[in-house]
């Protein structure tokens, strides 16, 4: 029952990201968090380990045959996701696990208000 929840949880995350490019941290995270109990350095890593291989190949593809993406922005993007996302994860193991989950929690937040107001998209 535990892997078919897991299925249809990377469904959702692959439908959403197809959709609004997010996915892994805001779908995938917080039900591995509600679902399994995990910590969330637990979740964190869990959810990078399965997108990293399949992180949007066929999305990416549909994008940029429809010419929706600036690959020198995402180059770039991608550079400064390297570096940043192995300090990220070495912070993030570092930190208690309710420290990270409320951090996690207000930007979800803020995000969402800045959204909603209309002052971000």
């Amino acid at each position: 029952m535990a892997l078919l929840f897991c299925l249809v949880l990377g469904a959702v995350a692959g439908l959403s990201s197809g959709i609004f490019g997010i996915g892994g941290g805001i779908i995938i995270v917080p039900a591995l968090i509600a679902a399994f109990g995990f910590t969330q350095q637990k979740a964190n890593g869990t959810s990078l380990a399965s997108l990293l291989a399949p992180v949007g190949i066929f999305a990416v593809l549909n994008y940029h045959k429809s010419g929706n993406i600036d690959l020198r922005y995402a180059g770039c993007i991608a550079l400064g996701y390297l570096g940043a996302a192995y300090s990220g994860s070495k912070f993030a193991i570092s930190v208690s696990s309710e420290a990270l989950s409320r951090g996690f929690g207000i930007l979800l937040i803020v995000v969402g208000l800045l959204m909603v107001t209309g002052k971000m998209g």
